[in-house]
């Protein structure tokens, strides 16, 4: 398998939300679970700061990383969409992920892969996880794709989560209203570790205040920053 034809298939085989809708939405993390699972969890491998929010995620996320490298840590960039090259959105010290990575990546997991009918994100993720483990990356900066509490990016435990703004987009995914797509974001805070709300809001303040109570489903262990 070339890289055109890893793209080929993961733009045309796969099920992605700009081309196939909420076909391409998954309403659980069982297919991100089971395949990082089978990687041995390279999420687990190294530190990271998750950032939700409708916008500024990605500014935020290469800000942040910017700032980390240049403090000599090497440091994970995970961001969607890309620009021109799907490699734009993994990158390590803001080198994108080398074509024959993503082709080793697709051939070895290529059973695991029809077998779990995964999508384009949740296959994407998986990949920059794997990535930033086999670089053995100090810290990963990594922007949530829609929504939170399922996005395939909330299976982190990270060090620090970040919610940037609220306000309406993908209404007819996450809600009609501020208070329902903040629950929807606000999937992302977990129990024992600090969240930064970028900014403060009368109609979401309340919704924030109650997480993780907002019923994610995971029993995260406790990990030194």
């Amino acid at each position: 398998m070339t890289y055109q034809e890893c793209l080929e298939f993961l733009f045309n085989r796969l099920p992605l939300y700009q081309n196939s809708g909420h076909r391409a939405l998954k309403y659980d993390l069982n297919n991100i679970q089971q395949l990082c699972a089978s990687l041995d969890n390279p999420q687990e491998t190294f530190k990271s700061v998750h950032v939700a929010g409708t916008n500024g995620k990605g500014s935020t996320c290469h800000a942040l990383a910017a700032i980390t490298q240049q403090a000599g840590y090497k440091t994970g960039l995970y961001t969607s969409p890309h620009l021109k090259d799907y490699r734009e959105r993994i990158r390590v010290d803001g080198m994108p992920i080398g074509e024959q990575d993503v082709v080793d990546f697709m051939v070895s997991h290529e059973a695991l892969i029809e077998r779990l009918e995964l999508s384009f994100f949740e296959l994407t993720v998986a990949l920059a996880f794997h990535h930033f483990s086999q670089e053995k990356v100090d810290i990963a900066f990594i922007e949530v794709g829609l929504g939170g509490k399922l996005d395939s990016t909330n299976i982190l435990e990270p060090i620090v989560s970040l919610i940037t703004n609220i306000d309406l987009d993908h209404e007819n995914i996450l809600g009609d209203t501020l208070e329902k797509i903040a629950q929807e974001k606000a999937g992302i805070i977990k129990s024992n570790i600090p969240v930064i709300i970028g900014e403060k809001s009368p109609h979401t303040a309340q919704v924030f205040r109650k997480s993780p109570s907002s019923g994610f489903p995971h029993n995260f262990r406790n990990r030194p920053l």
